[in-house]
């Protein structure tokens, strides 16, 4: 396969837009990425467009990336819109990453985006419920109506699989709810040093510990929010990026796993043919982003890649290892949590945020020397593991 970069990146600050749509976030992230790349419409040809919800939370179930990308110039082109959950950005660099490495393609677009801002609140937690098993929660529930069952007051979907999942963790680690704020304080404060991110004031530990509980023992700021979003990658040859004098980094990877219930987790599973096929070790990883749609997940995802050593993340927390200036800093941009976690968006703007801290352009956040990064994205759950998960490795 060909050696492919990742030559532009741009993005759209996540928040809470009433008034925008997708086609005019795509277009604010689409001409930033543009730009940064130096390539314009005509250089493009492939557009791979990730997105999770849009038909339950727009209506605009089918075509997504066509109606978004209508006055974009790059119609008439390959448009593939992809679908995998909270992973459907990251798969679609996948795809565009598989498309310039195989030679199909000189330059390709990985799109993700989503508007999960509503007039009705209930629509964006139906939605993400819409990533579990709906068979499982209508045997579970006895219900035909597996959405709303799943969505109603006293479940939290997801987050109830987090807090399951933080429980589990505190038995066998010793960990507590503090620490779990303390993790969720670093990412604030991380998010707070980001222009692009959703929460920009920080919150100190003391702030988050005050906080209402959603669901034992996750606090509020401890889980990430509702929002909309978009983000844009630029993949290229590397001579095309050589033939630009572009500022790129080099796509290591970009590992797609699913979900294998009752065996290895995805994200073991990924870690281990992702470092192989970047060909460099944990121990080699400057800068991380993670899928932390709750905090304590940062802690247990460190230990399945390998980061560390199993019941280790805990230690590395207490010790300053994961926040600025330690050994493996996590979530630069403010994670899920303070960054945001517009759903069809984040795979990608994972992967804007590796890229810019290999190209030295994150400002007051930035991780000094990084020249190896990895972003983690999961997507959905079935049974016992994540449905989806993707493991991006980029050097520099």
């Amino acid at each position: 396969m060909r050696e492919v970069m990742i030559g532009g990146t741009g993005m759209t600050r996540f928040g809470k837009y009433p008034d925008a749509s997708i086609r005019s976030l795509v277009g604010e992230a689409l001409r930033e990425a543009l730009a940064d790349a130096r390539v314009g419409p005509d250089d493009v040809e492939t557009v791979f467009f990730g997105n999770a919800a849009a038909g339950l939370l727009t209506g605009q179930e089918m075509i997504t990336g066509q109606v978004a990308l209508r006055d974009s110039g790059l119609l008439g082109k390959p448009i593939i819109n992809i679908e995998n959950a909270c992973a459907s950005a990251s798969s679609a660099a996948h795809l565009a990453w598989l498309s310039v490495a195989s030679g199909q393609a000189d330059v390709a677009l990985a799109i993700g985006a989503e508007k999960m801002t509503h007039a009705d609140k209930n629509v964006p937690f139906r939605a993400l419920v819409a990533a579990l098993d709906l068979e499982e929660v209508r045997a579970e529930t006895g219900s035909d109506d597996p959405l709303t069952a799943a969505s109603a007051p006293g479940r939290s979907g997801f987050m109830d699989i987090y807090a399951g999942k933080a429980r589990k963790y505190m038995a066998q680690t010793g960990a507590t709810v503090e620490d779990f704020a303390r993790v969720a304080a670093k990412s604030h404060g991380f998010g707070a040093l980001n222009p692009k991110a959703q929460f920009q004031g920080g919150m100190t530990f003391e702030e988050i510990m005050a906080g209402r509980t959603i669901i034992d023992p996750l606090k509020l700021a401890m889980c990430s929010p509702i929002g909309d979003g978009a983000a844009v990658l630029v993949f290229c040859s590397a001579e095309f990026a050589r033939a630009r004098d572009l500022d790129a980094v080099r796509v290591g990877t970009i590992t797609l796993v699913s979900g294998l219930p009752g065996g290895a987790s995805c994200n073991a599973r990924a870690a281990v043919k992702a470092y192989a096929a970047a060909g460099v070790g944990p121990e080699d990883i400057d800068v991380v982003e993670l899928h932390d749609a709750a905090s304590p997940a940062e802690l247990i995802y460190v230990e399945e890649l390998s980061l560390c050593a199993p019941g280790e993340g805990l230690r590395l927390l207490r010790d300053g290892d994961l926040g600025p200036g330690g050994r493996i800093p996590v979530n630069t941009s403010g994670g899920l949590v303070a960054k945001g976690h517009p759903v069809g968006a984040t795979g990608c703007a994972q992967i804007v945020e590796i890229a810019d801290q290999l190209r030295g352009r994150c400002g007051a956040r930035q991780v000094e020397g990084a020249r190896v990064g990895m972003a983690q994205n999961g997507g959905g759950w079935i049974d016992d593991d994540t449905a989806a998960t993707t493991l991006t490795i980029l050097t520099r």
